[in-house]
């Protein structure tokens, strides 16, 4: 999506969990758009393109998306364009060269470079894409849809606070007075985990047990690595009594929460 005009910083700036202020053509943001309540409808990398901004969002959300910022516009001078069907991404990671125009991801940098670019001169490669879903996961980076439900969860329950997609130091934004009430509180008792597994990986879904205890949720899967949505208390008691944890029969272990610093 590209929204333009004028008032597009400010208008952006009090609807995001993000810092838009900050966003330039070199510095890209990791945010999303929340419901009054606090719970994600979408999240997405917001990037500058001269003087106007693109939201790098799921293409299957960007119809709500734009309803959404139409409903907040108002009297605001601004311009809104759904481009989902003539422009895609592209991910670049590794060693790979990178396209001019291409940004960092600033989820984590390991996981390379997008870039905005006409879909016509996209091909797609289940293989290439693969590989990014296993980097993703590598990464411990969750992806709405797969990892957490869009319209449930909130940002503290992705991730999103750990991985730069909500500035605690910014003015209001819709939602901000229960991201701020549970990270002040420290009330986050879901996470979303990295998981090792013991055997196949069983579907995304399926539940994540301690013994006869569900934990959470497993999510998306690479091989031995998978991503899983995590009570952590119930998961602490199940470590401390020595239970094992498995999904769909298969044994797994989890690994610790994501880090900024160990990002670089």
């Amino acid at each position: 999506m590209r929204v333009s005009g004028a008032e597009a910083r400010g208008f952006l700036q009090g609807l995001f969990t993000c810092d838009v202020e900050r966003v330039s053509p070199d510095a890209p943001a990791f945010g999303a758009l929340l419901t009054p309540q606090g719970k994600i409808i979408t999240d997405f990398i917001v990037s500058q393109q001269g003087d106007a901004f693109w939201l790098d969002a799921p293409r299957e959300l960007t119809a709500d998306l734009l309803k959404r910022l139409r409903l907040y516009r108002l009297r605001a001078q601004i311009d809104l364009a759904d481009l989902s069907e003539a422009m895609g991404v592209l991910a670049i990671w590794g060693d790979a060269p990178a396209p001019e125009g291409a940004q960092p991801d600033p989820r984590d940098p390991r996981l390379g470079v997008r870039c905005i670019m006409e879909r016509a001169a996209l091909t797609s490669d289940p293989d290439a894409r693969l590989a990014y879903e296993a980097q993703r996961i590598a990464c411990g980076i969750p992806e709405g849809g797969q990892d957490f439900a869009y319209g449930e969860a909130f940002p503290h329950e992705a991730n999103m606070d750990l991985i730069g997609g909500v500035d605690f130091k910014k003015g209001c934004y819709v939602g901000q007075e229960v991201v701020s009430r549970v990270h002040h509180r420290g009330t986050a008792r879901r996470r979303i985990l990295t998981a090792t597994l013991a055997g196949p990986a069983p579907a995304p879904g399926t539940l994540v047990l301690a013994g006869e205890i569900e934990v959470g949720t497993l999510g998306a899967s690479a091989g031995a690595h998978a991503l899983a949505s995590i009570r952590l208390d119930k998961a602490q008691d199940a470590s401390a009594a020595g239970t094992q944890i498995t999904a769909g029969g298969v044994p797994l272990t989890l690994g610790a929460l994501p880090s900024r610093a160990a990002r670089g």
